[in-house]
């Protein structure tokens, strides 16, 4: 490939997470024939990992970048508009790229001639699990075979054309800023306007996952989180009649695995099965955040006091 690319790491007061995130990158980048370059945007209004990332780069292609502006939306608009290589990828800052990630995402692009790609993510905790997340399997990701076509994806592992994504037009979405979900859409619109996405099982990068998630509260919160924002994204766009068919079936959607889960969830406290226990109640919370986005409801998950 002799297109160059820019590997893009939003972040938000992580240092330690950039400490080690950044040499792994710039390894990669030596690893690969293609002009790569590191773009850091700190969405921490303080911008507290200047002086970090200023001193990392002064040996390497890294370049730092502030977007003062709240929300994950805008910091992924800010690396659409400073990438001026060919191919944006993006990472988030508390992962850590595999050996031969870069060169297996650039491939499976260059194999498949897609518009975007996805590799998978895994877990790797902090501590042990207690036992209701470990049952509850929480943390363990989809798993498909090299050029798989994919319909929607979140950033944490995605590579983009963004000759393909600006000649489409192609931005994040502010709304969903703080409540999440601005990739799930913006990888929607991609995949409703003809741009071909793929899967790339052998780019693989580790999800550091820290003591405070590997908790029953975060994993709902989690859930109800996710449910809110995928009845919005789904009803983004839509108007009149139509869209009002869509609320009512999202609504119902939700509230059937309210009930669902809810069952589960008692089966599992009837027969001891701490896995059904867990999962049936992550659906049930899931659920409740379907019907409340259906309903208007915005839940921000993001919010920053």
């Amino acid at each position: 490939m002799t297109d160059r690319v820019t590997i893009a790491v939003l972040t938000y007061q992580r240092p330690r997470d950039l400490a080690e995130l950044l040499p792994a990158l710039v390894r990669q980048a030596e690893e690969v024939d293609a002009a790569v370059d590191i773009l850091i945007v700190d969405n921490d209004p303080a911008a507290g990992a200047r002086e970090q990332v200023l001193r990392a780069g002064a040996d390497a292609p890294i370049r730092y970048r502030h977007e003062p502006a709240p929300g994950i939306a805008a910091a992924r608009n800010r690396a659409l508009d400073e990438c001026t290589a060919r191919w944006l990828i993006f990472i988030d800052d508390d992962e850590r790229p595999t050996p031969e990630w870069l060169t297996a995402l650039l491939a499976a692009q260059a194999s498949h001639r897609a518009v975007a790609v996805v590799g998978p993510v895994v877990s790797r905790y902090d501590i042990t699990p207690s036992r209701w997340v470990e049952a509850g399997r929480f943390f363990e990701r989809r798993r498909m075979a090299t050029g798989t076509p994919v319909t929607v994806a979140a950033t944490n592992n995605l590579l983009l054309d963004l000759h393909w994504v600006r000649r489409n037009g192609l931005r994040f979405d502010t709304r969903f800023g703080l409540t999440g979900g601005s990739d799930s859409l913006f990888t929607r619109q991609l995949h409703e306007r003809g741009g071909r996405m793929v899967w790339c099982d052998e780019a693989v990068v580790i999800d550091v996952v820290p003591a405070k998630r590997l908790t029953r509260e975060w994993v709902l919160r989690r859930a109800y989180r996710i449910g809110n924002a995928s009845s919005r994204v789904r009803l983004n766009g839509r108007t009149g009649g139509q869209r009002q068919l869509l609320r009512l079936g999202f609504a119902a959607g939700g509230a059937l695995r309210v009930i669902a889960g809810s069952l589960r969830a008692l089966a599992g406290l009837l027969t001891g099965r701490l896995g059904h226990r867990a999962r049936g109640t992550r659906t049930a919370a899931r659920g409740a955040g379907m019907l409340s986005g259906a309903l208007g409801s915005v839940y921000s998950e993001y919010s920053r006091s």
